[in-house]
């Protein structure tokens, strides 16, 4: 069984130093294009703006327009973001071991 493209087309998805954050950003609850700025130190909205629009053509982020005055913009995730969880929380635990394992801590 070929392993190797599917997990490099998987990554393709998720991969980036922005797009797991973001991900992890609106899952918790940030909606507004500012709350999830803030929660991620050293993102430009440029580089926001596109991994969000890339996430939302995977379909893993909703953005969400309601035309109130002004406009709100929202985003959030997609049931489909849900297949995700087991996939963060198994990279939050290897890190962890590994952490340990490198740096003995």
């Amino acid at each position: 069984m070929d392993t190797v493209k599917p997990v490099r087309d998987a990554l393709d998805v998720i991969n980036g130093k922005w797009k797991l954050p973001i991900i992890i950003s609106v899952g918790v609850g940030n909606e507004r294009f500012s709350d999830i700025q803030e929660s991620i130190p050293g993102i430009t909205p440029k580089a926001m703006a596109k991994e969000l629009k890339d996430l939302e053509q995977h379909k893993l982020i909703q953005r969400i327009v309601t035309n109130d005055y002004p406009v709100k913009i929202t985003y959030r995730w997609t049931p489909y973001a849900n297949t995700l969880i087991p996939i963060i929380n198994a990279l939050k635990e290897w890190e962890i071991k590994h952490r340990q394992e490198v740096f003995k801590k």
